[in-house]
């Protein structure tokens, strides 16, 4: 199963490197405010399920673009598929995207690959036999403190995303962390968590196809994903963290008030916190207009502006 995950990645990989090469021609729609498509998303997405149901037309599929319309409706066996996780990468030339394919089996993630067309990079897992970077074992980053960490996000870019809270939640890593970059490929933040990379990782606003995959990568490579509150049921909750065991741990502890599930008090603090957010970029602008009245203007300005507990299982290469 995994060699043929592999095989639909690859051929997916082709279609989307081909079109890189005049990436301007590709028709692009918008399914709502900044969330693209294109052709590519679509041919690739057929290439694969084509490819998956040729070797098992029993199985069920649930893609990103065409949902649950092919494949089985009854199976035990479901392959999650995200065609081209990092469209709007893509369709502006900048080479972080990638293909993210997984089988469930039983609404549990088996088989798992993250493929990275633009580096020939092929992230893959089976369940209890780890995770690999092409031939090679992957395991994630061994640091220990928060502020020595590179952590990986993405930042919220739809209508009604919850902008403010974000923003908190962001500053609150940023000043915890060594680094926070967002690279916008959510299947390829987790696949970098495993291969250590990344110290960590969160997002909201999560979809089943962007962290299917990368999960399983992650677990096999030794460390830990759920939602903010640290519960591992988190696939379809559209909030994510993810690290090595101690790192997810301080990543939950600063995250926690801020998901969906927190408890009443911790959601109050948030709100007092967003209420005093709020008031800050007045004030900082009455400083501001201040401090540029008592200094002489330049021709050139320049603005500065509870976790659970887990283990990855050893195992010999899928090859």
């Amino acid at each position: 199963m995994l060699n043929v995950a592999i095989k639909a990645a690859r051929a997916a990989g082709a279609i989307i490197n081909r079109a890189a090469l005049d990436v301007e021609s590709v028709r692009v729609s918008a399914k709502q405010t900044n969330d693209f498509v294109t052709e590519i998303d679509q041919a690739a997405e057929a290439i694969i399920i084509e490819t998956l149901l040729t070797a098992y037309p029993g199985h069920g599929i649930l893609a990103e673009e065409s949902g649950s319309e092919h494949g089985a409706q009854d199976s035990e066996f479901v392959w999650i598929i995200d065609p081209l996780d990092g469209t709007t990468n893509f369709i502006h030339g900048f080479p972080v995207y990638c293909v993210s394919i997984a089988l469930a089996v039983r609404g549990k993630v088996e088989q798992a690959v993250v493929y990275d067309p633009t580096r020939n990079d092929l992230f893959c897992a089976t369940k209890g036999r780890g995770a690999y970077l092409n031939d090679r074992r992957i395991r994630v980053a061994k640091r220990n403190q928060l502020k020595d960490c590179l952590i990986s996000t993405g930042f919220p870019y739809r209508p009604g995303d919850r902008l403010k809270s974000y923003l908190n939640m962001l500053g609150e890593v940023m000043s915890q962390c060594a680094g926070v970059r967002r690279p916008g490929a959510a299947a390829l933040d987790l696949a970098y968590v495993a291969a250590g990379y990344a110290d960590g990782f969160f997002e909201t606003g999560l979809k089943v196809w962007d962290v299917a995959a990368g999960s399983l990568l992650v677990t096999e490579a030794g460390g830990l994903v759920g939602n903010f509150t640290g519960d591992a049921d988190f696939m379809e909750q559209s909030e994510c963290v993810a690290g090595n065991p101690r790192i997810y741990a301080q990543l939950v502890n600063s995250l926690h008030k801020y998901s969906k599930f927190a408890g009443a008090g911790d959601k109050a603090l948030v709100r007092q916190s967003l209420q005093e957010g709020s008031q800050a970029p007045d004030e900082a602008a009455t400083e501001d207009q201040a401090a540029t009245a008592s200094k002489p203007k330049l021709h050139i300005k320049a603005r500065q502006t509870k976790p659970r507990p887990g283990a990855a299982a050893g195992g010999d290469a899928p090859f």
